[in-house]
């Protein structure tokens, strides 16, 4: 397992942390995101506060991650609805 010591910086800190070679894209790309999010939220309200503007961001990305997973249990159940017609279809003609 190869891993590589990164730093991200949210806000105004730098996060060590050793990742995984093949997660370091996806974690440096999260971490562009998390910042782009604060600095919309900053200008957005004029926040100046740094923990008013990580919760916000947390809040946000907690909303994101719900209805992601809401449509992907829809789509699941839409899949499985689908296959189910095709499978009676199939018995049908056997």
């Amino acid at each position: 397992m190869n891993t590589l010591s990164i730093k991200i910086k949210i806000g105004d800190r730098e996060y060590p942390m050793k990742v995984k070679v093949e997660d370091e894209a996806r974690i440096r790309r999260a971490g562009k995101l998390i910042n782009d999010k604060l600095k919309r939220y900053r200008e957005e309200f004029g926040l100046d506060d740094r923990q008013d503007l990580l919760a916000m961001v947390a809040f946000d990305c907690m909303v994101e991650s719900m209805e992601l997973g809401e449509m992907n249990a829809e789509g699941s159940e839409k899949i499985e609805s689908t296959l189910s017609q095709i499978n009676e279809h199939l018995t049908s003609l056997i």
